[in-house]
């Protein structure tokens, strides 16, 4: 005997609310407690960066303080050998850091996930071309090849630290996606969505891309911690603009006015602190978006 009542309807597909979404993912990265450190020194870095004008002393850039003047009441980092207050441009220089780490490894992300996706999705001579260009990125020695690349482009400014940091940093990260990419390829819901004639490139972002949030907010992660390092290096190099003022820079002109010849030692060791406090809070961060994509991490915690 047939039904004669109201046919039930399956509910329908409602997307997730990316604020939830969003605040999952941070409530278990807050969960690990070295993230969680992490996190807060990242916030600190931020917030020195953004309130600079309002936290700096005296203008970064101003000259008018006396050269080599020992940590005192009124320049507690003391100044450097041409009169600057070391505290304001360490303050300063926190800008150049967390933009370059933000620009430059969101950029890194972007090409690796791009790329990363579509590598391991294809199974094609287009596949094959993209494995040639990924491995050539690979094998070169990223430092020397972001010097030669900062010193054709020299004084361009710190977009073009950006860029080259950018150009160099995708590779690895690419890699990394494009296996996650081939074990996701066979799942049942892809070869579905493969059967239902979906175009490969929604199949591959709006299907496998979900999937891999863990693994590309880690490849962030690591791609902005390396972005700070190379930026640093290179302006300490003087691959950079000089006159702007960042830790790489501080570095460069101590290390120009033999800082630890005349016992200026604070203008290296502040920088320097600074750069390596930052690179750890993104490593620290790290161990908390590992928690996201190793289920054994969670059972652990």
């Amino acid at each position: 005997m047939t039904p004669t009542g109201p046919r039930a309807e399956a509910p329908a597909y409602t997307r997730p609310n990316p604020f939830r979404v969003f605040w999952r993912l941070f409530s278990t990265i807050w969960s690990v407690p070295k993230a969680r450190i992490g996190i807060l020194l990242l916030a600190f870095f931020i917030v020195v960066a953004i309130f600079a004008p309002l936290l700096a002393p005296y203008d970064p850039t101003d000259t008018m303080y006396g050269r080599n003047q020992p940590p005192s009441a009124e320049h507690w980092f003391g100044t450097t050998a041409s009169g600057e207050d070391v505290l304001s441009q360490l303050i300063y220089g926190a800008r150049i850091s967390v933009l370059v780490g933000a620009l430059a490894g969101g950029l890194s992300t972007i090409v690796a996930v791009g790329v990363g996706l579509t590598w391991g999705y294809l199974r094609n001579f287009a596949g094959d071309v993209i494995n040639f260009v990924v491995n050539l990125f690979l094998v070169i020695p990223a430092l020397p090849f972001m010097i030669v690349l900062a010193t054709y482009l020299q004084n361009g400014g710190i977009g073009v630290i950006i860029v080259v940091v950018a150009l160099t940093g995708w590779a690895w990260g690419a890699r990394v996606l494009r296996a996650q990419t081939q074990s996701l390829r066979s799942r049942d819901f892809v070869t579905a969505a493969v059967f239902s004639g979906e175009r490969s490139g929604r199949i591959v972002f709006r299907e496998i891309l979900p999937n891999m949030t863990s693994l590309i907010v880690s490849s962030f992660f690591g791609a902005a911690t390396g972005a700070i390092l190379a930026e640093a290096g290179l302006e300490f190099l003087g691959l950079g603009d000089p006159m702007t003022v960042s830790w790489g820079t501080m570095l460069y002109w101590a290390e120009n006015s033999n800082a630890l010849l005349t016992g200026q030692w604070v203008l290296l060791l502040a920088p320097g602190l600074c750069i390596a406090l930052l690179a750890t809070a993104m490593t620290l961060i790290n161990f908390g978006v590992d928690r996201l994509s190793n289920p054994r991490l969670r059972e652990g915690a």
